[in-house]
């Protein structure tokens, strides 16, 4: 039996079953009589040759000489790079290449610990199944919590933190440290004389502590709300219905100062607090319209009084000048006898006197 082997091939030799030796390049003779056999595999890539343990194969010179071995313990995960090159990930526990005209190489990464250390590029993160590793990302105004086994480890900041799924149960909880909005709509009130009233409130917070958050505070908005209800109405019930539609502002401050003194029981930071609205029964609208309207009514007579105060002055003084300036009574006299003329529309005039005279005549006769 002649068998040819090129140049990039390899051949495996058997007797009656038995690995006897690798053979590479060359013209051979081999008697199947005596049961030889031969089989040939192009030297690339991966060796597809293993019906024989590869610790009998290891025994052959020229196999050790032509392959790489490697194997991948527990608790790493194997990148394989082909002519330093990232190829994929190597997920069996051993490999065999053949190391003639490339050159093959597997990065160890341990798992053992959860965080996956910045060795571990994002182009290697790529070739990882998703179900091997988590990932977090952290955002502006935010601050995440990290939890091995259930158990808190520390405080993340702003970035992206990925994680191995091996061991470890690991979990991030995330908080917005955002500044936030707590509307109070409707809120009933009874005022200081027994009046009951409705205000829409609203206030700024943020989430403080994290830590002691997490430990004390469920559903955060919920049990904010029923405190600034009872602050509300606490501050509020001290006060008269007119006191607090006047010292709508006064009562704001109030409210956020009693509020500042439970921050640390809540977890959050008080920003500021406002009253927006104060919504009145309609009877009590009514009224309140109705004195409004008599406040404007008598402000109005005021006002109309004091014109004519000063008009009556005016004229009282118009005529001292003229008392005392005869010339001046003559201008007043024409600039009237002038606008009398524009009314009318046709004069008639006797021979009696002049004309300015007869017309101051008609003017006092009139």
């Amino acid at each position: 039996m002649k068998i040819i082997i090129k140049d990039n091939q390899a051949g495996f030799v058997t007797k009656n079953g038995l690995f006897v030796k690798m053979i590479t390049a060359g013209i051979y003779h081999f008697s199947k009589t005596l049961g030889y056999q031969v089989q040939i595999e192009e030297m690339s890539g991966e060796v597809n040759y293993l019906d024989v343990p590869y610790q009998i194969l290891a025994q052959d010179e020229n196999f050790c000489k032509a392959t790489i071995h490697m194997e991948i313990p527990d608790g790493y995960a194997g990148f394989l790079y082909v002519n330093d090159n990232l190829h994929s990930l190597a997920n069996r526990r051993e490999y065999t290449f053949w190391n003639v005209y490339e050159k093959y190489s597997i990065k160890l990464i341990s798992m053992k610990q959860p965080e996956i250390s910045p060795e571990v590029s994002k182009q290697m993160l790529a070739v990882v199944p998703v179900r091997m590793y988590k990932t977090a990302a952290i955002g502006d105004g935010e601050v995440g919590l990290l939890y091995y086994n259930n158990i808190m480890q520390r405080q993340l900041s702003k970035g992206i933190y990925s994680f191995w799924n091996y061991n470890t149960e690991v979990a991030v909880k995330i908080f917005d440290k955002k500044q936030q909005k707590l509307d109070i709509v409707g809120q009933e009130i009874l005022t200081k004389d027994k009046i009951g009233i409705r205000m829409n409130l609203v206030c700024m917070y943020r989430i403080g502590d994290v830590e002691k958050f997490v430990e004390k505070i469920t559903n955060l908005k919920e049990q904010l709300y029923s405190c600034v209800q009872l602050v509300l109405r606490e501050q509020t019930g001290n006060y008269k219905l007119d006191e607090i539609l006047e010292l709508k502002e006064q009562i704001s401050k109030e409210v956020h100062k009693s509020l500042k003194q439970k921050e640390k029981e809540y977890c959050v930071e008080i920003l500021d607090v406002g009253i927006k609205d104060i919504i009145l029964p309609g009877e009590i609208r009514d009224i309140m319209n109705t004195v409004l309207v008599a406040e404007k009514t008598a402000q109005a007579n005021v006002i109309s009084r004091r014109e004519e105060v000063a008009s009556t002055r005016s004229l009282l003084n118009t005529a001292k000048l003229m008392e005392d300036n005869k010339t001046l009574y003559k201008l007043k006299e024409l600039e009237y006898l002038e606008r009398i003329c524009d009314k009318v529309g046709e004069i008639s005039v006797s021979g009696n006197g002049s004309l300015i005279e007869q017309l101051g005549k008609l003017m006092e006769t009139a």
